[in-house]
Protein backbone atom coordinates (compact mmCIF):
# COMPACT_ATOMS: atom_id res chain seq x y z
CA UNK A 1 0.00 0.00 0.00
CA UNK A 2 1.55 3.74 -0.79
CA UNK A 3 0.51 6.58 1.88
CA UNK A 4 -0.27 9.33 -0.37
CA UNK A 5 2.21 11.54 1.96
CA UNK A 6 3.51 14.64 0.79
CA UNK A 7 7.60 14.72 0.35
CA UNK A 8 9.74 15.95 -2.10
CA UNK A 9 13.12 15.56 -3.76
CA UNK A 10 15.88 13.20 -6.09
CA UNK A 11 19.05 14.47 -4.71
CA UNK A 12 19.75 17.91 -6.01
CA UNK A 13 16.50 18.09 -8.01
CA UNK A 14 13.19 18.31 -6.35
CA UNK A 15 10.40 16.19 -7.92
CA UNK A 16 7.85 18.75 -7.66
CA UNK A 17 5.96 18.33 -4.41
CA UNK A 18 5.97 21.01 -1.67
CA UNK A 19 8.19 20.56 1.11
CA UNK A 20 6.79 19.85 4.29
CA UNK A 21 8.30 18.76 7.89
CA UNK A 22 9.76 15.49 8.47
CA UNK A 23 6.80 14.39 10.34
CA UNK A 24 4.17 15.30 7.28
CA UNK A 25 6.62 13.89 4.83
CA UNK A 26 6.21 10.16 6.91
CA UNK A 27 3.07 10.12 7.83
CA UNK A 28 1.08 9.88 10.91
CA UNK A 29 2.00 6.08 10.48
CA UNK A 30 5.80 6.84 11.30
CA UNK A 31 4.33 8.52 14.47
CA UNK A 32 3.37 5.80 15.50
CA UNK A 33 -0.49 6.06 14.47
CA UNK A 34 -2.68 3.35 12.20
CA UNK A 35 -1.36 0.64 10.56
CA UNK A 36 -2.70 1.22 7.69
CA UNK A 37 -0.79 3.79 5.58
CA UNK A 38 2.50 1.02 6.18
CA UNK A 39 3.80 -1.80 4.67
CA UNK A 40 4.14 -4.89 6.75
CA UNK A 41 7.74 -5.80 6.77
CA UNK A 42 7.76 -8.42 9.51
CA UNK A 43 8.61 -11.40 6.99
CA UNK A 44 11.62 -9.18 5.53
CA UNK A 45 12.87 -8.71 9.46
CA UNK A 46 12.14 -12.46 9.75
CA UNK A 47 15.05 -12.75 7.38
CA UNK A 48 17.89 -12.29 9.58
CA UNK A 49 16.01 -13.53 12.46
CA UNK A 50 14.64 -16.70 11.12
CA UNK A 51 16.45 -17.41 7.83
CA UNK A 52 20.28 -16.81 8.96
CA UNK A 53 19.45 -16.90 12.74
CA UNK A 54 21.96 -14.26 12.78
CA UNK A 55 20.12 -12.31 16.20
CA UNK A 56 17.28 -13.02 18.84
CA UNK A 57 15.38 -10.44 17.20
CA UNK A 58 15.49 -7.47 14.35
CA UNK A 59 13.34 -4.51 13.44
CA UNK A 60 13.40 -2.94 9.79
CA UNK A 61 12.14 0.01 8.52
CA UNK A 62 11.84 1.81 4.65
CA UNK A 63 10.82 4.35 2.64
CA UNK A 64 10.68 5.20 -0.80
CA UNK A 65 10.23 8.91 -1.94
CA UNK A 66 8.01 9.53 -5.13
CA UNK A 67 6.03 12.20 -6.95
CA UNK A 68 3.24 11.03 -5.04
CA UNK A 69 4.61 11.08 -2.05
CA UNK A 70 6.40 8.68 0.27
CA UNK A 71 6.03 4.77 0.83
CA UNK A 72 6.77 3.75 4.12
CA UNK A 73 7.18 0.44 5.75
CA UNK A 74 8.16 -0.94 9.26
CA UNK A 75 8.40 -4.66 10.23
CA UNK A 76 9.87 -6.89 13.65
CA UNK A 77 10.49 -10.29 13.95
CA UNK A 78 12.20 -12.24 17.14
CA UNK A 79 12.40 -11.93 20.36
CA UNK A 80 14.66 -9.88 22.79
CA UNK A 81 16.65 -12.78 23.40
CA UNK A 82 16.73 -16.38 22.59
CA UNK A 83 13.59 -18.40 24.65
CA UNK A 84 10.06 -18.70 24.42
CA UNK A 85 10.11 -16.58 27.42
CA UNK A 86 11.57 -13.77 26.12
CA UNK A 87 9.43 -10.82 24.86
CA UNK A 88 8.86 -9.96 21.04
CA UNK A 89 10.24 -6.79 19.48
CA UNK A 90 8.23 -4.49 18.13
CA UNK A 91 8.47 -1.14 16.11
CA UNK A 92 9.23 0.51 19.29
CA UNK A 93 12.31 -1.62 20.54
CA UNK A 94 15.33 0.17 21.11
CA UNK A 95 18.38 -0.90 20.14
CA UNK A 96 22.02 0.50 21.06
CA UNK A 97 23.26 1.88 17.70
CA UNK A 98 26.49 1.15 18.06
CA UNK A 99 28.14 3.02 15.62
CA UNK A 100 25.49 4.56 13.80
CA UNK A 101 25.95 7.08 16.00
CA UNK A 102 28.68 8.32 14.31
CA UNK A 103 26.30 9.69 11.09
CA UNK A 104 24.75 11.71 14.45
CA UNK A 105 27.97 13.29 14.98
CA UNK A 106 28.70 14.25 11.95
CA UNK A 107 25.43 15.91 11.07
CA UNK A 108 25.70 17.50 14.49
CA UNK A 109 29.53 19.31 13.70
CA UNK A 110 27.18 19.88 10.15
CA UNK A 111 25.11 22.03 12.09
CA UNK A 112 27.36 23.84 13.81
CA UNK A 113 29.51 24.73 10.67
CA UNK A 114 26.67 26.08 9.30
CA UNK A 115 26.12 28.64 12.19
CA UNK A 116 30.01 28.95 11.92
CA UNK A 117 30.13 28.02 15.86
CA UNK A 118 32.98 24.93 14.58
CA UNK A 119 34.27 24.82 11.29
CA UNK A 120 35.83 20.92 9.90
CA UNK A 121 39.01 23.27 8.41
CA UNK A 122 39.83 24.22 12.23
CA UNK A 123 43.06 21.84 14.22
CA UNK A 124 42.06 19.46 16.69
CA UNK A 125 44.51 21.15 19.03
CA UNK A 126 42.97 24.72 18.30
CA UNK A 127 39.97 23.14 19.84
CA UNK A 128 41.49 21.01 22.33
CA UNK A 129 44.84 22.67 23.45
CA UNK A 130 45.61 20.08 25.51
CA UNK A 131 46.21 17.87 22.76
CA UNK A 132 48.24 20.55 20.74
CA UNK A 133 51.20 18.77 20.88
CA UNK A 134 49.85 14.74 19.88
CA UNK A 135 50.24 13.79 16.77
CA UNK A 136 46.97 14.62 15.78
CA UNK A 137 47.21 18.21 16.93
CA UNK A 138 47.95 19.68 14.10
CA UNK A 139 45.01 18.29 11.73
CA UNK A 140 41.68 19.57 10.43
CA UNK A 141 38.69 18.10 12.10
CA UNK A 142 37.64 16.82 8.75
CA UNK A 143 40.46 14.28 8.28
CA UNK A 144 38.85 12.69 11.26
CA UNK A 145 35.37 13.29 10.15
CA UNK A 146 36.86 11.49 7.44
CA UNK A 147 38.59 8.66 8.64
CA UNK A 148 42.03 10.18 7.05
CA UNK A 149 43.86 11.28 10.17
CA UNK A 150 46.31 8.43 10.18
CA UNK A 151 44.51 7.07 13.45
CA UNK A 152 44.53 3.40 13.94
CA UNK A 153 41.33 1.92 14.01
CA UNK A 154 41.08 0.67 18.02
CA UNK A 155 42.94 1.13 21.05
CA UNK A 156 41.87 -0.57 24.69
CA UNK A 157 41.13 2.68 26.24
CA UNK A 158 39.26 0.80 28.73
CA UNK A 159 42.07 -1.55 29.42
CA UNK A 160 42.39 -0.08 33.30
CA UNK A 161 38.84 -1.04 34.04
CA UNK A 162 39.71 -5.02 33.23
CA UNK A 163 42.52 -4.64 36.08
CA UNK A 164 39.83 -2.82 38.72
CA UNK A 165 41.57 0.58 38.28
CA UNK A 166 39.62 3.60 36.92
CA UNK A 167 40.25 4.96 33.29
CA UNK A 168 42.42 8.27 33.42
CA UNK A 169 40.02 10.44 30.65
CA UNK A 170 42.65 12.70 29.38
CA UNK A 171 45.13 10.12 29.21
CA UNK A 172 43.10 8.09 27.12
CA UNK A 173 42.58 11.23 24.67
CA UNK A 174 46.31 11.78 24.53
CA UNK A 175 46.59 7.87 23.62
CA UNK A 176 43.77 7.82 21.04
CA UNK A 177 44.85 11.40 19.56
CA UNK A 178 49.25 9.63 19.49
CA UNK A 179 47.67 6.67 18.13
CA UNK A 180 49.04 7.32 14.54
CA UNK A 181 49.35 4.27 12.27
CA UNK A 182 53.14 3.24 11.21
CA UNK A 183 52.29 4.05 7.67
CA UNK A 184 50.79 7.73 8.07
CA UNK A 185 53.95 9.65 9.86
CA UNK A 186 54.58 13.15 8.78
CA UNK A 187 52.91 15.61 7.87
CA UNK A 188 49.13 14.56 6.74
CA UNK A 189 48.36 15.44 2.56
CA UNK A 190 46.16 17.56 1.89
CA UNK A 191 43.15 14.98 1.39
CA UNK A 192 44.75 13.55 4.32
CA UNK A 193 46.14 9.52 5.10
CA UNK A 194 45.11 6.58 3.25
CA UNK A 195 41.51 6.11 4.69
CA UNK A 196 41.13 3.51 8.03
CA UNK A 197 38.03 3.49 9.70
CA UNK A 198 38.98 4.77 13.12
CA UNK A 199 36.38 5.31 16.18
CA UNK A 200 39.37 6.95 17.86
CA UNK A 201 39.25 9.95 15.19
CA UNK A 202 35.24 10.13 16.23
CA UNK A 203 35.93 9.79 19.99
CA UNK A 204 38.27 13.10 19.80
CA UNK A 205 35.89 14.88 17.49
CA UNK A 206 33.12 14.15 20.09
CA UNK A 207 35.55 15.79 22.68
CA UNK A 208 36.26 18.59 20.46
CA UNK A 209 32.29 19.21 19.39
CA UNK A 210 31.80 19.49 23.24
CA UNK A 211 34.65 21.48 24.53
CA UNK A 212 33.55 24.10 21.43
CA UNK A 213 29.82 24.18 22.73
CA UNK A 214 30.42 23.92 26.48
CA UNK A 215 27.88 21.41 26.59
CA UNK A 216 28.10 17.47 26.84
CA UNK A 217 27.80 15.83 23.28
CA UNK A 218 24.42 14.12 23.40
CA UNK A 219 22.78 17.29 24.15
CA UNK A 220 24.23 18.99 21.11
CA UNK A 221 23.46 15.93 19.20
CA UNK A 222 19.72 16.71 20.53
CA UNK A 223 19.69 20.38 20.10
CA UNK A 224 21.42 19.66 16.41
CA UNK A 225 19.81 16.66 15.03
CA UNK A 226 17.87 14.55 16.97
CA UNK A 227 15.47 17.36 18.65
CA UNK A 228 14.75 18.98 14.96
CA UNK A 229 13.99 15.91 13.39
CA UNK A 230 11.93 14.32 16.60
CA UNK A 231 13.73 11.15 16.33
CA UNK A 232 13.61 8.83 19.40
CA UNK A 233 17.49 8.64 19.36
CA UNK A 234 20.08 9.25 22.61
CA UNK A 235 22.39 8.46 25.07
CA UNK A 236 20.98 5.10 27.80
CA UNK A 237 20.99 8.16 30.36
CA UNK A 238 18.90 10.80 28.37
CA UNK A 239 16.44 7.50 27.46
CA UNK A 240 16.31 6.60 30.85
CA UNK A 241 15.43 10.05 32.10
CA UNK A 242 12.92 10.54 29.22
CA UNK A 243 11.30 7.13 29.28
CA UNK A 244 10.44 4.88 32.72
CA UNK A 245 10.34 2.07 31.15
CA UNK A 246 13.54 2.05 29.02
CA UNK A 247 15.28 -0.77 30.97
CA UNK A 248 12.10 -2.59 29.59
CA UNK A 249 12.04 -1.89 25.74
CA UNK A 250 15.88 -1.70 24.99
CA UNK A 251 17.14 -5.00 23.28
CA UNK A 252 20.20 -6.45 25.29
CA UNK A 253 23.41 -7.15 23.56
CA UNK A 254 26.70 -8.72 25.40
CA UNK A 255 27.16 -10.90 28.14
CA UNK A 256 30.37 -9.83 29.07
CA UNK A 257 31.84 -11.08 32.51
CA UNK A 258 34.00 -8.33 33.69
CA UNK A 259 30.90 -5.78 33.48
CA UNK A 260 28.83 -8.34 35.26
CA UNK A 261 26.67 -9.70 32.77
CA UNK A 262 24.35 -9.25 30.30
CA UNK A 263 24.65 -5.62 28.94
CA UNK A 264 21.29 -3.95 28.67
CA UNK A 265 20.73 -0.24 29.09
CA UNK A 266 24.35 0.34 29.17
CA UNK A 267 26.38 1.02 25.76
CA UNK A 268 27.82 -2.52 24.25
CA UNK A 269 31.19 -0.25 23.28
CA UNK A 270 34.08 -0.43 25.38
CA UNK A 271 35.61 2.22 25.24
CA UNK A 272 32.29 4.77 24.99
CA UNK A 273 31.31 3.04 28.17
CA UNK A 274 35.14 3.41 29.92
CA UNK A 275 34.92 7.61 28.88
CA UNK A 276 31.50 7.77 28.91
CA UNK A 277 29.51 6.36 30.92
CA UNK A 278 25.88 6.48 30.24
CA UNK A 279 26.40 9.40 27.99
CA UNK A 280 27.24 9.84 24.19
CA UNK A 281 30.72 9.70 23.19
CA UNK A 282 31.52 10.25 19.12
CA UNK A 283 31.83 7.05 18.15
CA UNK A 284 28.91 4.89 19.88
CA UNK A 285 26.40 5.36 22.85
CA UNK A 286 23.22 5.90 21.04
CA UNK A 287 20.17 3.92 21.42
CA UNK A 288 17.03 4.26 19.01
CA UNK A 289 14.57 2.61 17.29
CA UNK A 290 14.01 1.59 13.82
CA UNK A 291 11.43 4.26 12.69
CA UNK A 292 13.68 7.04 14.18
CA UNK A 293 16.65 5.92 12.09
CA UNK A 294 14.55 6.16 9.18
CA UNK A 295 13.44 9.41 9.70
CA UNK A 296 16.85 10.48 9.82
CA UNK A 297 17.42 8.74 6.61
CA UNK A 298 14.70 10.73 4.84
CA UNK A 299 15.50 14.04 6.19
CA UNK A 300 19.63 13.69 4.64
CA UNK A 301 17.56 13.12 1.21
CA UNK A 302 15.57 16.03 2.00
CA UNK A 303 18.00 18.18 2.68
CA UNK A 304 20.45 16.97 -0.16
CA UNK A 305 16.98 18.52 -2.32
CA UNK A 306 17.16 21.66 -0.76
CA UNK A 307 13.93 20.89 1.04
CA UNK A 308 15.16 21.19 4.87
CA UNK A 309 16.80 24.67 4.41
CA UNK A 310 15.65 25.03 8.38
CA UNK A 311 17.77 22.44 9.16
CA UNK A 312 20.35 21.66 6.59
CA UNK A 313 21.38 22.35 2.98
CA UNK A 314 22.59 20.45 0.23
CA UNK A 315 26.07 22.32 0.76
CA UNK A 316 25.56 21.54 4.21
CA UNK A 317 25.44 17.48 3.64
CA UNK A 318 27.42 17.02 0.31
CA UNK A 319 30.77 17.58 2.17
CA UNK A 320 29.58 14.49 4.64
CA UNK A 321 28.34 12.34 1.62
CA UNK A 322 30.48 13.25 -0.94
CA UNK A 323 32.95 10.60 -2.79
CA UNK A 324 36.29 11.06 -1.46
CA UNK A 325 39.69 9.86 -2.89
CA UNK A 326 40.88 6.26 -1.99
CA UNK A 327 38.35 4.08 -0.45
CA UNK A 328 34.12 4.38 0.42
CA UNK A 329 34.99 6.23 3.67
CA UNK A 330 33.46 9.10 3.41
CA UNK A 331 32.51 12.08 6.57
CA UNK A 332 30.31 10.13 8.48
CA UNK A 333 29.38 7.92 6.60
CA UNK A 334 30.43 4.96 4.13
CA UNK A 335 29.72 3.66 0.57
CA UNK A 336 29.69 0.38 -0.88
CA UNK A 337 32.19 -1.85 -1.07
CA UNK A 338 33.20 -5.37 -2.23
CA UNK A 339 30.95 -7.70 -4.62
CA UNK A 340 28.32 -8.62 -1.97
CA UNK A 341 27.86 -4.91 -0.26
CA UNK A 342 26.04 -4.87 3.30
CA UNK A 343 23.18 -2.87 1.09
CA UNK A 344 22.49 -5.31 -1.23
CA UNK A 345 22.50 -5.68 -5.32
CA UNK A 346 19.39 -3.01 -5.32
CA UNK A 347 20.52 -0.46 -3.89
CA UNK A 348 22.75 1.56 -6.43
CA UNK A 349 25.90 2.89 -6.67
CA UNK A 350 25.70 6.16 -5.17
CA UNK A 351 24.44 4.47 -1.92
CA UNK A 352 25.53 5.64 1.56
CA UNK A 353 24.95 4.76 5.01
CA UNK A 354 26.98 3.02 8.00
CA UNK A 355 27.20 0.10 10.06
CA UNK A 356 26.86 -0.57 13.72
CA UNK A 357 28.36 -3.43 15.49
CA UNK A 358 26.02 -4.34 17.56
CA UNK A 359 24.02 -5.26 14.14
CA UNK A 360 22.59 -1.61 13.53
CA UNK A 361 22.30 -0.43 9.92
CA UNK A 362 21.44 2.46 7.86
CA UNK A 363 21.64 2.65 3.86
CA UNK A 364 20.33 5.39 2.00
CA UNK A 365 20.14 5.59 -2.13
CA UNK A 366 19.87 9.19 -3.47
CA UNK A 367 19.30 8.02 -6.90
CA UNK A 368 16.27 5.38 -6.04
CA UNK A 369 15.31 7.90 -3.43
CA UNK A 370 15.22 5.15 -1.09
CA UNK A 371 16.12 4.34 3.11
CA UNK A 372 16.47 1.03 4.65
CA UNK A 373 17.51 0.38 8.05
CA UNK A 374 18.33 -2.97 10.06
CA UNK A 375 18.05 -2.85 13.59
CA UNK A 376 19.46 -6.34 15.63
CA UNK A 377 21.43 -7.13 18.96
CA UNK A 378 23.44 -9.50 16.92
CA UNK A 379 25.96 -9.53 19.45
CA UNK A 380 23.91 -11.11 21.90
CA UNK A 381 24.61 -13.05 23.81
CA UNK A 382 28.17 -13.29 22.10
CA UNK A 383 30.10 -11.21 19.44
CA UNK A 384 31.57 -14.33 18.24
CA UNK A 385 28.85 -15.45 14.84
CA UNK A 386 29.41 -13.41 11.64
CA UNK A 387 25.80 -14.15 10.75
CA UNK A 388 24.76 -10.62 10.45
CA UNK A 389 27.22 -10.11 7.70
CA UNK A 390 25.10 -12.56 5.38
CA UNK A 391 22.09 -11.61 6.42
CA UNK A 392 22.54 -7.91 5.58
CA UNK A 393 22.61 -7.96 1.97
CA UNK A 394 20.00 -10.17 2.02
CA UNK A 395 17.56 -7.98 4.22
CA UNK A 396 18.31 -4.95 2.01
CA UNK A 397 17.51 -6.56 -1.28
CA UNK A 398 14.27 -7.86 0.25
CA UNK A 399 13.31 -4.17 1.41
CA UNK A 400 13.80 -2.78 -2.29
CA UNK A 401 11.78 -5.37 -3.02
CA UNK A 402 8.89 -4.53 -0.85
CA UNK A 403 9.02 -0.51 -1.26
Amino acid sequence: MTANLPHGGAGRQSLGVKSRTLDDSLGASARGAGPGSEVDLADVAGVAVRDFEACPGAVVAAARRTTEGVRVGVGAFGRLWYGEEAPAVHAGTLFDLASVTKPHTALALARLEKRGVLRREERLGEVLPELAETASGGLALDLLLSHRAGLDGHRQLYAPLLEGREVDRALALRTAADARRADAMGEAPEEGFAPVYSDLGYLLLGEAIARRTGLPLEEVIAREVTGPLGLRVGSAGQLAAAEPGFEDEVAPTEVVEWRGGVIRGRVHDENAWALGGRAACGHAGLFGDARSVLRLGVAILEALAGERPEWLGPADIEPLVRVRAGGSLRAGFDGRTGENPSSGARFSGATFGHLGFTGTSLWIDPEAQRVGVLLTNRVHPTRAKDAIRRARPAVYDRLAEAM
